[in-house]
């Protein structure tokens, strides 16, 4: 049974980093999906494909991985960049702000 380990993205709804401090194991889709032909709904009898482990760090989740014999991929994650700065909105008003102010 395969695995991916990975430390999830913030979502586009989200501004701050809540939920992504975690590293997340998740077992990937052993076949594809089947198609419901009365309503139309996909279905699988795969059912660690509904699994999702949260650990803390990523030696956790490689431990356990290990533990139980899984073959697994780690994904590192994409780093933040450092020179992101948190601006009130007075601060668009200031006296030293560096372009014109606008309508």
């Amino acid at each position: 049974m395969r695995a991916r380990i990975y430390q999830p993205a913030k979502t586009a709804m989200q501004s701050g980093v809540a939920k992504t401090k975690q590293w997340v194991l998740d077992f990937t889709h052993e076949g594809a999906r089947d198609l419901d032909p009365l309503m139309g709904w996909t279905s699988s009898s795969d059912t660690q494909s509904q699994v999702r482990l949260r650990f803390e760090t990523r030696a956790e989740a490689e431990a356990y991985a290990k533990d139980k014999g899984l073959e697994y991929t780690v994904t590192e994650p994409h780093k933040r960049a450092a020179n992101i700065r948190n601006r009130g909105y007075g601060e668009n008003f200031s006296s030293d702000r560096r372009g014109n102010w606008t309508h």
